[in-house]
């Protein structure tokens, strides 16, 4: 976190520490037909474990681990 102090004229001459926010960042898209590339399912390994991404006969997502 970003911190930034500012001078406040009413606390006799103390500083006070604010937080500054970060520019936001796009979020990245991408088109479930080009990660699962013609497949019904995919697996993502993430920190060790396996989660499967699943297109379901009705074309809903499914997440598990």
């Amino acid at each position: 976190m970003l911190l930034r102090t500012l001078p406040l004229s009413d606390n006799g001459g103390r500083e006070k520490v604010v937080p500054l926010r970060a520019a936001p960042v796009a979020t990245r898209r991408i088109e479930s037909t080009n990660l699962l590339d013609g497949s019904r399912e995919l697996v993502i390994e993430h920190q060790g474990s396996e989660y499967h991404l699943r297109l379901t006969r009705n074309d809903k997502l499914i997440l598990t681990k």
